[in-house]
């Protein structure tokens, strides 16, 4: 389960649908938009994702973890739009046999989903100035050239 969604995301219903009887433990990574970003004031942030490509990537991410750390279940949702200080951007869990399992396997995810996902971060500073950050280029749509 891989999905990109511009509402909030629901924990709870994406834990359930992790749930197996086989699995002995359960892991999860919330990313929250934070206040500061290397020494500078952040208000917001906006996320944009090339939606049909993200959840491609997304999909293989997340069944690559299942393979290769023998999870029983996978799944990770990232949001798109505007999000204040506090909110949920990113969530990822994986429920395994074991708990090593588990981390290695949601460690992977979200590692993976940061560098291989077509999604967009453009933070929004307290001095009223806005950049995109992390080396994401722009947008196609808001490219100049």
């Amino acid at each position: 389960m891989f999905r990109i969604t511009n509402e909030r995301i629901d924990t709870a219903d994406c834990r359930r649908a992790l749930e197996a009887a086989s699995a002995g433990g359960f892991v999860a990574f919330e990313g929250w938009v934070r206040d500061h970003n290397e020494g500078r004031g952040v208000v917001s942030l906006e996320y944009e994702a090339y939606t049909a490509l993200a959840e491609k990537e997304g999909l293989l991410i997340v069944t690559e973890a299942g393979q290769r750390f023998e999870a029983e279940r996978v799944g990770a949702a990232h949001r798109t739009g505007h999000l204040a200080v506090g909110d949920l951007a990113v969530w990822v869990g994986v429920s395994a046999a074991h708990r090593d399992a588990a981390f290695a396997a949601c460690r992977y995810v979200i590692d993976e989903l940061k560098r291989r996902v077509p999604i967009w971060k453009r933070e929004h500073y307290a001095d009223g100035t806005a950049e995109w950050v992390n080396g994401a280029a722009r947008p196609p749509e808001q490219r100049t050239n």
